[in-house]
């Protein structure tokens, strides 16, 4: 069950479809859509948008006055709809985020929006859900509940920055990650394990399980 003072962002990337995210969505007590997302979720008949954010430039005229008080056009080319959202989120004092829709399909689209997890963590607590895991961006040494045989993949967003992991089938002492595949398609033994670090900014991603909800 989704925690009572979260707020969702819906991206307009691939509208979710696995029973984690869409149960996210239903349940939330605040949803804010980038753009043209808020057409995706009126027409999938789960709810209405809280807000909708951006250039508004993927809506319809009569899909506006719809929406009414819920747009919020914002037309700076300084940011993209997700961090638009994101920076609306923190004006209404949302300390704790879920993105949603924000992968699936253009590339390009899809690792810039995760790689904006490590700054959205600076100032909230933030993560991120797909169709198949979930996505938290960290800064300290961090001990995951999980499960055996739980697929697991760690990024480093600070190459240089030595990498522990205990817990998983392959586990690293004190070595960097000087590309993002090398900390790929790891495998938790338990029921947790940690990834140690003294500096940087680390992404660690959850296929998910019984115990990753």
């Amino acid at each position: 069950m989704i925690e009572p003072d979260v707020t969702v962002i819906l991206a307009d990337g691939q509208f979710p479809a696995h029973p984690i995210p869409l149960a996210i969505l239903r349940d939330a007590p605040m949803v804010i859509c980038c753009d043209g997302a808020a057409q995706k979720l009126i027409g999938s008949g789960i709810r209405m948008p809280d807000y909708v954010v951006g250039d508004l430039d993927s809506l319809n005229g009569e899909l506006l006055d719809r929406l009414g008080d819920k747009v919020i056009r914002i037309e700076s080319q300084d940011s993209n709809d997700l961090t638009k959202a994101f920076e609306l989120a923190l004006s209404l004092r949302s300390e704790k985020v879920v993105i949603l829709g924000a992968t699936g399909l253009r590339e390009d689209h899809t690792l810039g929006n995760i790689s904006l997890l490590a700054r959205y963590a600076e100032q909230a607590d933030v993560l991120m859900y797909t169709d198949y895991g979930r996505f938290i961006a960290i800064s300290e040494t961090t001990t995951f509940p999980s499960h055996r045989g739980q697929q697991v993949s760690i990024f480093s967003l600070t190459p240089s920055a030595p990498i522990t992991y205990q817990g998983l089938k392959w586990d690293i002492a004190d070595r960097p990650l000087l590309s993002w595949w090398e900390g790929t398609l790891n495998e938790a033994l338990g029921d947790q394990f940690t990834v140690r670090f003294d500096a940087g900014r680390v992404l660690v991603y959850q296929v998910y399980g019984n115990s990753t909800k």
